[in-house]
Formats: structure tokens, C-alpha cells, sequence
């Protein structure tokens, strides 16, 4: 079977390429993907994109065609994934800050399913814009996958900020034998929000003052928080706030980074909107998580039913996309910058299964 991805539907982002390549390893299947990031300022695979390109080719023992640094095109022919020890560098292809999380959410699935566990070395950005930083991925991301069966853990060896990179995360994923549906329709009550303000290679202060402007927005909306001061270890310099506000066993996240200009207390305020306009939702999962969960809801077996804050237009591309690679339907109630709930009947994939077998 070969699949036909055109990049500039809905967004033109990479996730419409990250999205493939996984869905493509997983059921083992050819996919080619024209296009790619069209609607993006500069399009083409950038070394971030080049890097999970590789990183899912080299898992796989797989082929590629058009695996260069600004290509609009890739054919990509998977093989089968072993499990293992890698190691992948976005440095390698040209000095970045290319996320390690979006590499890291490429290769996943398909680790998922391979016969042995696998231990994965990423080299990159940890916490840049545009990307899940990787305190979201162990506190967020990973904890909701657990629900489903899955036994993963990643953990931020050295912090890499935007611009220089240079970051070091370390990651073991274990087989699973299938994945369980979610059913995240009502949201339990708020026990706690708890935050990490961090600084590397520059003054406490900064993080200092992260925290006390994010406690004097929480407490005028008569919320409580627990931030912890960090400094981290990283190659270059930054800073940046990450809150985790806790609903049952449930966790939503929302972060903000500094920049050269930009006041702390604006980027507290920032981190504070987002979590308000979540928690004033009534949802169960954040806007950011949601478009994360569906290739799992859609390879998972049963019905999978969430509420999410926000649907964004970044999810209703992904679901475009996870619908051509696998024979499912997702229901969207609600409109685009709105709460909404998502469902779908998954395959029930199995390790090893093609389509045709999956449940």
C-alpha cells in the first residue's frame, strides 16, 4: 500500500510529516509526502524534520528518497523495527535547535511496537518554541499514554534553549502488546498546580520573578501554586516557565519561554492565560495534548472519547492525516478555537499486524 500525503493541507506545518512517517513505520506501509511544509515561511524538511527522517529510516532499517535539508518531497519505505540502543543528533545535519520532542513523538509509535525495548540517546533543542519542551513530554504527554498501556520514560539529561541546542534527553520504551482506549469525558476536580521556573546561565532572579507574578495572578483567581526554582544545566543560556495543573490523575500543561527583550512578568502572564482559559473550559485535556493523542486513539482498541479546551486547526489537520494512513472516522463536536469533544473507534493494532489483520 502506498499513501500520497499532500504537505500544504490545512496548516502546512511538520506534523503533517511527522504524523506520516509514524503511521507509515507502524503499519508498514509506503508513504509519499510532496509539499512538504508548504505553508511555512521557509518550507522544505529543516534539519529537526531531516533528523526524525533518519531517525525513523534508521529504526526501521527503512528507505528514503528526497531526505535532504529543504526537499519538498519524500518517498519513504519502511522495514521492520527491531528495538534497540540509537542515538540521533539534529547537530549532526547543521548546528539547531531542532526539538527533540518532535523527533522523540516521530519515532514512538513504532517503538511501541517492536519486539524488544528500546533505549534512544536525542541530541537537540529541549525547550524552543513552536514544540512541546521535554518537561511536557514526561509530565503531560507520556502520563496520558500510560492510561493506554503504554510503559515509556524520558528524561532531560541537559536542558537545550533556542537558539543554541545542544540538549540531552534519554528515553526507554517498552513493547506493548495493544493499546487501550481512552474515555476522558468529565474532569475531576483541581488538586494542585505545581510549576518549574528555570534558568541556565543566567541570574536566579529571572526565575524569581517568574514565580512571583505567576502566584500573584493565581491568587486573584483564588488558585495556589507550588513553583519550584530550578537552574539547569545547558550548553547556552535561557529561561522559561512550565506550570502542570493537576484534575484527578489527569494533567494539563502550559509553558512560556524568555526572550532577549521580554519582560519575566510577561511571560508569566502569558503561562497564566493559558492555564485560566483551560481551566475555565471544564475539560478534561489541554489544546496542545489533544492533536498529540489522536494516531494512539486511532491505532487503540475500543471507542476513545476525550474533551479538549480548545479544538485548533493544528488537530484538525492531524486528523486529516491520521484518516488517510488508517481506516477510522473521528467525530469532532465543536469548532475550530472552541472546546470540543473528539472520539473514534480505533483498529485495535496488534505488533506485527498489517491493516488488513488489525483487529
Amino acid at each position: 500500500m502506498v499513501v500520497r500525503i499532500d504537505g500544504s493541507v490545512g496548516e502546512g506545518g511538520g506534523q503533517i510529516l511527522r504524523t506520516s512517517l509514524a503511521l507509515a513505520a507502524v503499519l508498514s506501509c509506503e508513504v509519499e509526502i510532496v509539499n512538504i511544509r508548504r505553508g511555512r515561511k521557509v518550507p522544505g524538511l529543516q534539519p529537526q524534520h531531516l533528523t526524525a527522517v533518519r531517525a525513523i529510516r534508521e529504526i526501521t532499517r527503512g528507505r528514503t528518497l528526497g531526505d535532504e535539508l529543504g526537499s519538498e518531497l519524500l518517498i519513504f519505505r519502511p522495514g521492520r523495527c527491531e528495538g534497540g540502543m540509537y542515538e540521533f543528533d539534529v547537530s549532526k545535519i547543521r548546528a539547531s535547535a531542532g526539538s527533540v520532542s518532535l523527533i522523540f513523538q516521530t519515532i514512538l509509535p513504532a517503538l511501541l511496537f517492536a519486539p524488544r525495548p528500546t533505549h534512544v540517546v536525542l541530541k537537540g533543542g529541549t525547550h524552543v518554541p513552536f514544540s512541546p519542551p521535554t518537561t511536557y513530554i514526561e509530565k503531560v504527554f507520556l502520563p496520558m499514554l500510560h492510561r493506554m498501556g503504554v510503559r515509556a520514560s524520558l528524561r532531560t539529561v541537559r536542558w537545550g534553549w533556542y537558539p543554541q541546542g545542544g540538549g540531552v534527553v534519554e528515553a526507554d520504551v517498552e513493547p506493548v502488546e495493544r493499546l487501550s482506549a481512552l474515555e476522558l469525558t468529565a474532569r475531576e476536580e483541581l488538586v494542585k498546580i505545581v510549576g518549574l521556573a528555570v534558568v541556565s546561565n543566567l541570574p536566579l532572579s529571572i526565575a524569581e520573578r517568574f514565580c512571583r507574578r505567576l502566584l500573584q495572578r493565581l491568587a486573584s483567581s483564588q488558585l495556589v501554586a507550588e513553583v519550584e526554582l530550578v537552574q539547569a544545566p545547558a550548553s547556552g543560556k535561557g529561561a522559561g516557565l512550565f506550570v502542570f495543573a493537576h484534575y484527578g490523575d489527569v494533567v494539563a500543561g502550559f509553558g512560556g519561554l524568555g526572550e532577549i527583550g521580554k519582560r519575566a512578568e510577561a511571560v508569566a502572564d502569558e503561562v497564566y492565560r493559558a492555564l485560566m482559559v483551560h481551566h475555565r473550559s471544564g475539560k478534561v485535556v489541554d489544546k496542545h495534548l489533544a492533536d498529540q493523542l489522536l494516531l494512539y486513539m486511532a491505532l487503540a482498541e475500543g471507542r476513545s472519547r476525550i474533551t479538549v479546551s480548545e479544538i485548533t486547526s493544528h488537530l484538525m489537520t492531524n486528523v486529516w492525516v491520521v484518516e488517510q494512513f488508517v481506516p477510522v472516522k473521528f467525530t469532532v463536536d465543536g469548532e475550530v478555537g472552541k472546546p470540543g469533544v473528539i472520539s473514534v473507534e480505533g483498529i485495535g493494532l496488534r505488533p506485527g499486524a498489517t491493516l488488513s489483520g488489525a483487529s
